[in-house]
Order: structure tokens, then sequence, then C-alpha cells
């Protein structure tokens, strides 16, 4: 199975009453939600890692801090929690409001190692 699909459904369930998707849909998400991208990879000795931005978006920055930490929390226990993460660590996290369409999000980029 694809990390991405790995790491989306671990985050689905983890953030209960949170939907979570890689891309937002035409009819568009009712906040809160959270979009994960991932942005890279690699492979090196047989063993893989990849680099995703979880966004967290809702009503208000204060709001979008704390899905924001809850997001952490759950990343930070991946590697517990699913057979093929051997390995997840914050690289960094900080508000990434958008200031053209006034939507509140916070961006935490993971570092995941895999197989």
């Amino acid at each position: 199975m694809m990390i991405e699909k790995i790491i989306l459904d671990y985050l689905d369930a983890a953030l209960t009453n949170v939907p979570c998707k890689m891309e937002i849909p035409p009819e568009g998400l009712t906040l809160p939600y959270v979009l994960l991208q991932k942005t890279g990879s690699a492979k090196k000795n047989h063993l893989y890692s990849a680099t995703f931005a979880i966004q967290s978006y809702a009503d208000s920055r204060y709001n979008a801090a704390l899905l924001n930490e809850r997001v952490k929390s759950a990343m930070d226990a991946a590697h517990e929690n699913l057979d093929s993460v051997t390995a997840s660590a914050l690289n960094s996290d900080y508000d990434y409001t958008d200031t053209t369409t006034k939507n509140y999000r916070y961006q935490a980029v993971y570092d995941i190692h895999h197989y």
C-alpha cells in the first residue's frame, strides 16, 4: 500500500470528527479539516523515506493551532501504531494562514521512514 494512503487512513482514524483528505473536493469541505500532501521521497539501502506537509484548517487561527497540536500528537505516535512506519519526526510546524483567502491553517512537516 502507498505510504500516502497509510498516513491518510491513520490520521482520518486518529483525528475523530475531522476529515482528512489529499485534496479539497469541488463541493468543498466544512471546517475543520486536514489536508495531507507528500512533498518528497527517497530510497536508500532498501529503506524508504517521505516528507509530508500536513495542513490543519479551522475557523480561527487558535483552532487551527489546536488542530495542528492534535495532528502532531498523532504523527509523533505513528511509528508505534503503524507496522510499516519505522520513524516519524517533526521537521517543522508553523502558522500557514492564507492571507489571500483568509483561510486559517497551520502546517506541520513530517519526515517519515517506512518500508
